[in-house]
């Protein structure tokens, strides 16, 4: 029997994924590592691979390389995974901008101060659903200090609304026209990085699409300027990092590297509206990046109305620590139509419908998506930070999200409405009923065998008389992408939970009733490690 390590992202075809589209003929190829692809001639690559190397990402050892594109991707990505020097092989995921366009019709920016204003669809807002900032404004307005990444279409870096809150390249700055003063591979990248043709980066992000623009207004327009709109955060530093182009669309390859080029630029907050691809284990390390070297991820939910317990949206459903899934709330203190929700997945609620913010070419217009919402949030974690700088990203996170409050009609989310004058002050006003953690703990020892075996089909069960509802905490989890999974049933034998991937130190979604059924079956290509439940969470 061959055992091989490694994780083939194939495009969701069950219920429990979402639908994705990628570059046809384009993979991300993980390298094993004992193969570099700083090292390793292109051309030694492209012979092993049977392809054409277009890309290198060195930073988690990664080439992108070029098939036919009439060949069954399918059958491309299981060639790949039986290569012996890849580790992961996915396709190359298009993601797109999360965004639900309005006219304007009411210029007013009720998400900072809703007073029961009307928006743009006419509709009377309720008083004080709004996320504070006239509260959090008499404590903090932000600090030049903190960079905030906007991961989007660019930003229209000539807006005046917006030009004194710009980042800039200091050494690109006073340095020579053409030239790569900073030697990071971009030249004259002053204002930020353009990674729409990944393998060819430039230095010019500004915006052709809009949606970064107005992203950016949101986060940190310029206050008391005597024009235009205010910012959440009054004073930070915005640094467009451009993956998506002028239709709003971007490759999984631009947004690893625009994630990476946030990160060496010193970005503490990563703005992300946008979402769409599939699961992608490169992405996903990309993020675990971000954590590691404490930045906080905000991402946006989606809108498709949809629950993403079930149908997973990422970035924003990756379980990594310091990531923020954002749902939209209208100035009704409802979660708007068009959100996606999740009693576990999605974390918290901003503003998102009608949101008045800055526009191409100096303009203003009003938008509306859970795109709108994120940076609501990217904003309060800007004012939070400024406030307490020795705070750690993942206490970042914690504090926004338990200091929120309640959504009016029911949450259908983890929390409820981002509140920034709470978070400011730590006051705990909505407490997690939902976060396993608090709940009672029973020592388990639940195993498959490591590593398990081809065709394998195993259940298990966990019992707890009087427990209302159960959680499962895998110590370790990796199976094969898509193939080998775990399920968890109910008493009724109902799928709840479905698994698979790498997620280690992670809980179960919780499983109403006092028992839990475990089934893991695995095909017959790869094997892996498997899993360990420790204990059961239960109340």
């Amino acid at each position: 029997m061959k055992y091989v390590l490694l994780f083939i992202l194939f495009w969701p075809t069950s219920s429990f994924s979402a639908p994705a589209s990628f570059v046809p003929g384009e993979f991300v190829v993980r390298l094993k590592k004992n193969v570099s692809v700083q090292t390793t001639s292109w051309s030694r690559l492209e012979q092993s691979l049977g392809a054409t190397v277009k890309d290198i990402i060195p930073e988690q050892n990664i080439v992108v390389i070029q098939r036919a594109s009439f060949e069954d991707p399918q059958v491309a990505l299981k060639l790949l995974a039986e290569n012996k020097l890849v580790e992961i092989a996915e396709p190359n995921f298009i993601y797109q901008a999360h965004r639900t366009p309005n006219d304007p019709m009411f210029l007013q920016q009720w998400g900072l101060y809703n007073y029961g204003q009307t928006d743009a669809d006419l509709t009377s807002g309720i008083r004080g659903m709004d996320i504070g900032a006239l509260k959090a404004w008499d404590i903090t307005t932000g600090s030049k200090n903190m960079i905030v990444a906007v991961v989007d279409s660019g930003i229209d870096y000539y807006h005046p609304d917006l030009q004194g809150n710009l980042w800039t390249n200091q050494k690109e700055l006073s340095g020579k026209e053409g030239v790569d003063d900073d030697q990071n591979g971009i030249v004259d990248d002053i204002f930020g990085a353009n990674f729409v043709d990944s393998a060819h980066p430039t230095g010019d992000p500004m915006d052709d699409y809009g949606h970064g623009t107005h992203v950016s207004g949101t986060i940190g327009a310029q206050s008391f300027n005597g024009q235009g709109v205010s910012g959440t955060a009054w004073h930070v530093k915005l640094l467009p990092v451009k993956f998506l182009n002028e239709n709003g669309t971007g490759q999984l390859t631009s947004a690893i590297k625009a994630i990476h080029y946030a990160r060496s630029m010193g970005a503490k907050i990563y703005s992300n509206s946008w979402g769409g691809g599939g699961y992608s284990e490169n992405l996903k390390q990309a993020i675990e990046m971000t954590s590691q070297t404490g930045g906080v991820f905000v991402a946006s939910a989606g809108n498709d109305s949809s629950n993403n317990d079930e149908i997973p949206e990422y970035p924003a459903s990756y379980p990594v620590a310091n990531v923020i899934a954002v749902g939209s709330m209208n100035n009704r203190g409802r979660l708007s139509d068009f959100s996606n929700y999740g009693r576990y997945s999605v974390d918290v609620a901003a503003p998102g419908e009608n949101i008045l913010s800055t526009d191409l070419y100096g303009g203003y217009t009003i938008l509306s998506g859970t795109s709108m919402a994120v940076p609501h949030i990217s904003g309060i974690a800007v004012l939070l930070w400024s406030k307490n700088p020795e705070l750690k990203n993942t206490t970042i996170r914690s504090r926004i999200m338990s200091t929120t409050k309640n959504l009016l009609g029911g949450a259908r989310i983890r929390r409820g409405l981002a509140y920034a004058p709470a978070a400011l002050q730590n006051a705990i006003t909505n407490p997690d009923p939902d976060d396993p953690r608090s709940w009672k703990q029973l020592a388990v020892k639940i195993s498959t065998t490591h590593p398990y075996l081809n065709n394998a089909s195993q259940e298990f069960a966990v019992y707890i008389p009087g427990a209302k509802r159960i959680a499962l905490y895998f110590a370790k989890f990796k199976t094969e992408v898509d193939l080998d999974k775990v399920e968890l049933l109910n008493r009724r034998g109902e799928r709840v939970y479905e698994v698979f991937g790498k997620h280690d130190g992670e809980y179960s979604l919780p499983v109403d009733g006092d028992y839990v059924k475990i089934v893991f079956t695995s095909d017959g290509s790869v094997t892996d490690y498997g899993f360990d439940v420790t204990r059961a969470a239960w109340e």
